[in-house]
């Protein structure tokens, strides 16, 4: 999509805040309207359009209603500057790109106190100054790169581990399961974390444990390695 038609449809509130609740859940478009305050013409209406840009897919259920999610990961990238505007292109996620191209930063950070400086590394020429810049603009554009990169790997892993742990909201889940990958934690911390009541937690613990993902160290939960 063109990143100024992207911004275009973005720039609409209730299409974000469609957006938003469908970053945490499928919604039916009643559903959708109850939350928005907006009548359930309006709702279908903003999902058109979304479709249309392929931001926002429907499926149906066993009842035949009909019911949106979000279809695939897009990033926009805007800057704005004193010396710049522009948009990177929206882009799908792609976790297939070169990444080793930007495993390491292709700019030195720190310079070698023993460095001879000449006057094409002196900051204080112009062709240092120049240099510099163009340095941190190949920087600027590997970051991009590694960014696209790790959000693609984001959404599979994501998507993986809710095949692989059909339980609950997928993204509660998820967000769970990387929590306890961080160390143990009890059910109030666990609760505090996710934003999430601690009896629905618990109920996720315990549907884990029994399928022996999880596992219960005193007051403490853990992630079975």
């Amino acid at each position: 999509m063109d990143s100024a038609e992207f911004l275009d449809l973005l720039g609409n509130r209730n299409r974000r805040r469609i957006l938003r609740l469908l970053a945490q859940k499928p919604c039916y478009v009643t559903e959708i309207s109850e939350f928005l305050g907006v009548s359930p013409k309006a709702v279908i209406d903003h999902l058109r359009k979304l479709e249309d840009a392929g931001l926002v897919e429907s499926q149906t259920d066993e009842r035949r209603r009909k019911y949106f999610s979000i279809s695939r990961h897009v990033r926009l990238e805007v800057t704005v500057s004193p010396y710049e505007f522009g948009t990177k292109s929206a882009y799908p996620r792609n976790s297939g790109l070169d990444i080793n191209s930007c495993r390491q930063l292709s700019i030195n950070v720190e310079e070698p106190a023993n460095e001879v400086i000449s006057d094409e590394t002196d900051p204080s020429t112009v062709a240092g100054l120049a240099r510099q810049l163009g340095e941190f603009e190949k920087l600027d554009r590997e970051l991009s790169l590694a960014q696209r990169w790790a959000q693609g790997r984001i959404t599979e892993l994501r998507e993986a581990l809710s095949h692989r742990v059909e339980l609950g909201d997928p993204r509660l889940v998820s967000e769970l399961l990387i929590t306890l990958s961080e160390g143990g934690r009890t059910l109030d911390s666990l609760s505090r974390h996710l934003d999430a009541p601690p009896g629905l937690v618990e109920e996720l613990l315990t549907e884990l444990s029994r399928d022996g993902v999880v596992y219960r160290d005193g007051r403490r939960w853990k992630l079975t390695e």
